[in-house]
């Protein structure tokens, strides 16, 4: 049925009424006023992208989106390669140092019981005898004395890799080898620092694997590249929820 229109063109019902207009609660938008994001969803970017959640890797294409970060790169296993191979040329020339003190110091508390005995003369003469006891006894104390520089060198190498390797990537972030190359060691959950306690699981997986199956630790160093979620995590930053970023 259609019903006779007023002047202007408008339509009218039988008894002069304005036709229902369509409205909200007909299931039309309303003019000029933007629809209402969901409950739950992230702010829409401009352009219609949606910012990844932490911890996303971004097309596996290098880049992580971490809290209080934002979107960071991922360290590459060349840049780390070369981190560790200034970190293993520093440590090396500290424990050159070390090693050349231990060994002389060795050495000499060795020649020094060696040639005690000589100074006795000949078995003939009397209180030969007890020259040799006195200079064998002597020989005892001075490799009691070289097994114990040896072990004291082996001591302090270790604490002091200990410190290097632990405390600067818990408390720092990075060795002097990464932060030379811009690379930071980082908790993907929050982008702070591991601490302490991720420092030292960081630290002692490698030593743990070196101690199991002896080339335990080099796979571990190598674990990054059985990683396919994109972020090059080794086992040792699995275990302690760490990434290696570039800065």
């Amino acid at each position: 049925m259609s019903y006779p229109q007023q002047p202007g063109g408008q339509p009218q019902g039988p008894y002069g009424q304005q036709p229902p207009q369509p409205g909200p609660g007909y299931g039309y938008p309303q003019q000029g006023v933007p629809p209402q994001p969901g409950y739950g969803y992230p702010q829409q970017q401009p352009g219609g992208a949606y910012p990844p959640p932490p911890g996303t890797v971004q097309a596996n294409n290098g880049y992580i989106s971490i809290a209080h970060l934002g979107t960071v790169r991922i360290a590459t296993m060349g840049q780390r390669f070369l981190a560790r191979l200034i970190d293993g040329l520093i440590i090396g020339a500290v424990y050159s140092v070390i090693v050349f003190a231990g060994l002389g110091s060795a050495i000499g508390l060795s020649s020094t019981a060696s040639s005690g005995v000589e100074d006795c003369g000949s078995y003939m003469d009397p209180g030969y005898d007890a020259c040799v006891d006195q200079n064998l006894a002597d020989a005892a104390s001075g490799i009691t004395a070289m097994m114990s520089a040896l072990f004291t060198m082996v001591l302090l190498i270790s604490v002091l890799t200990l410190v290097y390797e632990w405390l600067m990537v818990g408390l720092r972030g990075a060795t002097f080898g990464k932060a030379a190359l811009g690379l930071k060691v980082v908790k993907e959950a929050d982008g702070q620092v591991p601490g302490v306690g991720g420092g030292f699981i960081r630290y002692i997986v490698p030593q743990v694997g070196l101690l199991v199956c002896g080339i335990g630790q080099t796979l571990v160093y190598l674990s990054p590249f059985f990683d396919n979620s994109g972020k090059l995590q080794g086992w040792h930053d699995r275990a302690a929820g760490t990434v290696v970023i570039k800065k």
